[in-house]
């Protein structure tokens, strides 16, 4: 701007200020208040900046305010002032603006607003002016708290500010034409701070804990101060190259070297023998011309194929919003003093303020007392100084703040969030994109410091890093996100310097995880699966609303549609159209139907409908455009933003009116409604290194790859290493090189071998011989006869698993590899027509029964599965689509109960009221069928029983059908102890009453318990069909892997049986599943403190593989080992304790050594102790002295109860029949198990009188 079009009065203005004179500056009287009026100015300044632009032309920076500072820092309320109107002057001009302008006049304002700021900056790098700045910032660090004023806070702040604006302004590379190792101007105002001990001040402020509130600024300020640099270079500064840094770089002088003579070679080749002079004019003959003639060209030829038509066309220019993204980062190589200056204070801060700073920092980001974005200085000090410590002196105490699985989180939630910005905020993409790549190289640098941990010499540093990665390695979301960004790259929104370091972030997380999975062998990782889960809502319910979702919940139903929002909002979806927000015709006042609305949001995005609550949102913005739903204008951040907000908010809603028709309170039909919640389950799995690389063996990932191995020339040889090893992995590992068979990369490859230096890329050439000789073979070895005649066009397109395999193996061999997978490969001719047959019959005959069903129940091998007859059908050709065979649902019964089929149930029940088991009769003859719960409750209800103990199954044995209740209660007993072994301890008499209550609440364990017992092939056979062959898989690898470890460590403990995924956990929870185990011998859980089954002890590791080859059908059942029988001596028990019980039962004395001694009956304790006590006797002898007291006792109290029993002998008769009726802890529940215990006493003391 030129200084006679300035404003007159602002040019009066600073005419008042003084004037310079030598070295001298001469201040006005009145300088103080035209230092005010200057503030006041710059506060009605315009849009254009026009008073900072006047004010920087007349250079007032640079010929008052410095000289003032310098000269006249003792008057305190000057010099404030003076800083005041600093750090205004030197606001960033990005600040001043907002943005970039895009208009071309506003650009122009910015770039001179820039090039002003360029100007201050040369006048800082002074150092006269920053020893001021020190000198009364260290004056005031020394005040204490009590004494510090507000004033002296705010110019402690506003000088930090003037610091980070001078060091923020850009630097001028064509203005000041600097090259490497020389000092430029940034490098002249830190040598400035340095010299003033400005950098000492910064230090002590950092370290400092009363002087916590300055941490961001400080942060920003070294931030600045070290962005030129890079911190290996750093660390590296003042040491001599190493013998290894010597021979790379005259590697990559030779390959210069050799490329250049390569060029000069190829140019003199190209100009031939004739002078340019006699370039003459040459007919190409057999190529014709517009006419019918040969083409006539008048250019000098060497080779036909020079012949070129393009020389004189415009190239295609790409629009600006498809060009690649430039790298906007900037670094060079400074001056020696300054980097040994820069390593000095980097080693000093590491060890006095990084983790100090770096906790305040992060807590003051947590409870969210930073301004935007301030994230990213916290991401670029972690990068920066992680790497500087890893390089220069590694210890993990240096950086142990930012070495934990909570900063891995920090950083992947926040490269999630950028990511998403960028999407979202088109406006302003770049920003974002620098974000994103700032935290990505956060992410980078602190998987190396893990990786430099693991590779210490100090056991616990070693112990630590592994806790570290087997975290990281376990959450889904730590491996998932370099699939993500892989496949998400777009180079229109992300540089190649983004892409440099996402492969390099890539191969180093691949190669940890590889030699992770070496090291432990077996791990377990994290797996998200979603489910819907149906909720059925009952009429109360109904009508008070649904519950308020937890936090939890709702941040995973907005991870699982924010993903689809952005892409919505960013106007690459489809919206419904249907949206109403407010309807004219109804009563509803204006505000209800606009509260509706914002319910109507809220629900759509709890449900899963992001595009519906978008346009619900948009279309109320339109009815009600008082900002209820964002102003006209919303950016596209904003809008996302608020839809989050509506969310998560809790919104009051008005209960639903009731219906005038209630249902009765006998009816069900308030059962009926069922609503859907999505759900994401997370779940365990074995992790499988391999199929963790085939994910990258995808056209989506490979292309990023092969894009930037187009600039291997360029590339760093660490980048291409990485390269080479992600392509080499999916061509030898994966074994598909055919997805590398591609035009493009092919190209690479030719320029590659044409390379005069490609000696120096001796990975990448071995490699690209590797690919082209596997394609040339494929081509030599395949005839056109043979469907491989179109492998070269095939070149031309990026081709997935299933195109490369058919490239290599013929086309449509994929096709009959998987159906010969899903049909079975032991599927012989003859079973293949009998299944044919099967089905024509079955589907000929018709009727309700599933016909795969049917096909099984006849097939003549049993060991089919509806899965493979199924898939065979389909195999081959009799059915066309596998949902033909879909199982028909049943159609879903009513809640409600008819006229008619009440009137069926009285029928029913009169009919079979007094038959062993009512309600089953009941269900069996139903024309509707209902469930056995269903039925009970319409009974009560109908009023046809007064208790739900008169439906219950009654049960009958076998040849008891003319004995009385006391006999079958003591039959019931005498089955329950054949069940025992000989040494197991007797039952409790809790334990007893659990087993009665539980074999009377089944029906289907009484209804197995009346025939014989199931054998393991009969098992196995109902469980295959059942589609549990899998979890019998599951449970034989169990118990080899248990035989494995047994074989070393033979302690003896039992094995619990854990189930981790959905599926094992329904398999444990099937009464055949669990009989199954319990006949191989498994244990179920022994007590309610125990949860699992487990594989016991005492099982050897040859008898748990014989199992697990019984229970994949390797062996036959009979090679179990046979369980024991029971000894002469239990059978005498038994048949004692049944005589004891006919008797007892006609009334009659039992013999008093036969009776139980009544103080044994007080408490169930008691007995439970007594009988314990008993049986570990069992195998033990027992002296003279203690049968003779058992005598003494057991008859003195045989005699007190016989005298009982023929005073009452009526009571005594009624006791079994209470004890099947009484569900009671009473002495008379356990009259067989006394008489068995005291059979077993009396046994055992005349067993040690013979002895005696």
């Amino acid at each position: 701007m030129d200084l006679y079009m300035m404003n007159c009065e602002l040019l009066a203005t600073c005419s008042a200020l003084g004037y310079l004179e030598g070295d001298t500056y001469h201040k006005e009287p009145d300088c103080h208040e035209t230092v005010k009026d200057l503030i006041r100015y710059l506060r009605r300044e315009d849009e254009t900046r026009d008073i900072r632009q006047q004010l920087g032309a007349s250079q007032i920076i640079q010929t008052d305010l410095i000289p003032i500072i310098k000269q006249y820092h003792d008057d305190k309320p000057l010099f404030e002032t003076i800083i005041r109107l600093l750090v205004n002057l030197t606001q960033p001009a990005i600040v001043c603006f907002g943005k970039v302008p895009k208009d071309k006049m506003f650009r122009h304002y910015f770039l001179d607003v820039v090039s002003y700021l360029q100007g201050y900056k040369v006048a800082f790098a002074d150092e006269e002016v920053w020893t001021v700045l020190s000198r009364k910032l260290y004056e005031l660090l020394q005040l204490d708290w009590e004494s510090r004023q507000e004033e002296d806070s705010l110019l402690i702040e506003r000088i930090l500010l003037l610091v980070r604006n001078i060091l923020h302004v850009p630097a001028d590379p064509e203005e000041e034409k600097r090259t490497d190792d020389d000092a430029s101007v940034h490098d002249q105002v830190l040598w400035a701070i340095h010299q003033s001990g400005f950098d000492d001040l910064l230090k002590f402020i950092a370290s400092s804990d009363s002087e916590q509130q300055w941490c961001m600024h400080v942060l920003e300020i070294v931030s600045l101060m070290c962005r030129e640099q890079t911190s290996e270079q750093l660390a590296r500064a003042g040491q001599g190259r190493s013998a290894g840094e010597k021979a790379q770089d005259e590697l990559e002088l030779q390959a210069v070297r050799q490329r250049e003579l390569a060029d000069r070679q190829a140019k003199i080749r190209a100009l031939g023998t004739r002078h340019s002079r006699f370039g003459g004019t040459f007919v190409v003959q057999g190529m014709k011309s517009i006419s019918d003639k040969d083409l006539i060209y008048h250019q000098p030829l060497k080779e036909i194929s020079q012949v070129s038509f393009d020389r004189e066309k415009n190239p295609k220019r790409k629009p600006k919003n498809r060009q690649p993204m430039k790298d906007g980062d900037t670094t060079r190589r400074s001056t020696l003093s300054i980097r040994l200056f820069l390593k000095q204070f980097c080693e000093d801060f590491l060890e006095n303020c990084y983790n100090g700073l770096m906790r305040t920092v992060k807590d003051n980001l947590v409870r969210m007392k930073t301004q935007d974005h301030d994230e990213t200085y916290y991401l670029w000090a972690m990068r920066f100084f992680m790497e500087f410590n890893r390089v220069h002196n590694f210890r993990v105490d240096m950086v142990s703040e930012t070495v934990s699985v909570r900063t891995f989180h920090f950083i992947e939630t926040n490269l999630t969030n950028f990511y998403e910005m960028m999407l979202t905020d088109k406006d302003d993409i770049t920003s974002w994109s620098r974000r994103m790549h700032l935290a990505l190289k956060a992410y980078n640098e602190l998987l190396m410091t893990v990786n430099a941990m693991d590779t210490s010499k100090d056991p616990a540093v070693r112990d630590s890093a592994n806790v570290i990665k087997s975290n990281i390695f376990y959450v889904m979301e730590y491996r998932e996100i370099f699939l993500t960004l892989l496949r998400k790259f777009d180079e229109t929104k992300q540089p190649k310097t983004y892409l440099k370091d996402l492969v390099e972030t890539t191969h180093v997380f691949i190669k940890m995880l590889e030699r992770f999975c070496k090291t432990k062998g077996h791990i377990v990782v994290q797996k998200k699966r979603k489910k819907t889960k149906r909720r059925k809502r009952t009429a109360e319910q109904g009508a008070a609303g649904p519950p308020e979702p937890s936090e939890e919940d709702l941040n995973t139903v907005w991870d699982g549609l924010s993903g689809d929002l952005s892409t919505f909002i960013q106007g690459e979806g489809n919206l419904p159209q249907d949206v109403a927000p407010f309807d004219a015709t109804l009563d509803t006042p204006l505000e209800e139907q606009r509260v509706q609305a914002m319910i109507s949001i809220q629900d759509s995005l709890r449900s899963g409908d992001p595009g519906r609550a978008l346009a619900t949102l948009r279309a109320a913005r339109e009815v009600w455009p008082d900002g209820a739903f964002g102003s006209a204008d919303i950016s596209q951040e904003d809008e996302f933003m608020a839809l989050r907000e509506i969310c998560f908010t809790a919104l009051p809603r008005p209960a639903p009116e009731q219906s005038e028709e209630n249902p009765e309170p006998g009816d069900e039909g308030g059962e009926a409604e069922e609503e859907e919640i999505p759900q994401f389950n997370m779940t365990e799995q074995d992790f499988n290194f391999q199929d963790y690389i085939k994910r990258f063996a995808n056209p989506q990932m490979l292309k990023p790859y092969v894009r930037l191995m187009a600039d291997y020339r360029t590339n760093s040889a660490h980048i291409n290493h990485c390269i080479a090893k992600m392509l080499h992995r999916v061509a030898w590992d994966c074994k598909m090189e055919g997805l590398l068979f591609q035009i493009s990369l092919f190209r690479i490859f030719q320029r590659l071998m044409e390379d005069p230096a490609g000696s120096s890329y001796l990975e990448l050439t071995k490699f690209a011989k590797y690919v082209l000789g596997r394609f040339f073979g494929l081509v030599t070895r395949s005839a056109p006869s043979d469907g491989n005649g179109n492998i070269f066009p095939e070149l031309l397109f990026w081709k997935g698993a299933k195109e490369a395999y058919e490239m290599t193996e013929g086309y449509g061999s994929y096709q009959d590899v998987r159906k010969k997978k899903r049909g079975g490969a032991e599927w012989s001719p003859d079973e293949q027509e009998e299944l044919v047959q099967w089905y024509n019959r079955f589907k000929e005959e018709g009727g309700e029964v599933d016909i795969v069903d049917r096909i099984r129940q006849n097939f003549s091998d049993p060991n089919k599965n509806r899965q493979q007859i199924i898939a065979q059908l389909v195999f081959q050709g009799v059915v066309q689509d596998r949902s033909e065979l879909k199982r028909k649902k049943r159609p879903r019964q009513s809640a409600i109960w008819r006229e008619e089929e009440e009137l069926e149930l009285q029928e029913l029940f009169d009919k079979h009221k007094h038959s062993d088991d009512p309600v089953g009769d009941i269900i069996s003859e139903m024309t509707e069928k209902r469930s056995k719960k269903k039925v009970v409750e319409k009974l009560l209800a109908l009023g046809l029983v007064s208790d739900r103990k008169d439906l219950y199954k009654k049960r009958r044995r076998k040849g008891s059908k003319k004995k009385d209740k006391e006999e079958d209660f003591m039959l019931d007993d005498e089955a329950d102890m054949a069940g025992l072994e000989e040494g197991e301890p007797v039952p409790s008499d809790a334990e007893m009453d659990v087993q009665d209550s539980s074999d009377s609440d089944s029906d289907e364990q009484s209804d197995e318990s009346d025939g014989e017992e199931e054998t393991v092939p009969t098992l196995l056979k109902r469980l295959q069909d059942e589609g549990l062959g899998d979890q019998l898989q599951w449970i034989a690898s169990g118990l080899e892997r248990t035989a494995d470890d047994r074989e070393t460590d033979e302690s003896g403990e039992s094995v619990p049986i854990v189930p981790l995924t959905e599926d094992s956990e329904t398999a444990m929870e099937h009464r055949t599943f669990q009989k199954l185990l319990k006949t191989v011998g498994l244990a179920p859980p022994a007590n309610e403190q125990e949860s699992f089954w487990r594989i016991p002890g005492t099982l050897s590791a040859a008898e748990l593989r014989k199992t697990a080859d019984v229970i994949t059908g390797k062996e036959a059942a009979d090679d179990l080992p046979a369980k024991k029988q029971p000894s002469s001596r239990y059978k005498a028990l038994k048949e004692l304790a049944k005589k004891q019980g006919k008797e007892r039962k006609r009334g009659k004395p039992a013999r008093q050594e036969e009776e139980e001694p009544s103080t044994a009956s007080k408490s169930g304790k008691k007995r439970a102790r007594q009988l314990d006590s008993s049986d570990e006797d069992d195998d033990e002898s027992i002296t003279s002295g203690s049968s003779k007291r058992s005598r003494k006792d057991s008859s003195n109290n045989d005699m007190e109860e016989s005298m009982a029993a023929e005073d009452k002998p009526s009571e005594v008769a009624k006791v079994p029949k209470k004890a099947l009726e009484s569900d009671s802890d009473s002495d008379e529940d356990n009259v067989p198990l006394r008489q068995i215990a005291h059979a077993r006493r009396r046994i055992e003391s005349s067993d040690s009188e013979e002895d005696k």
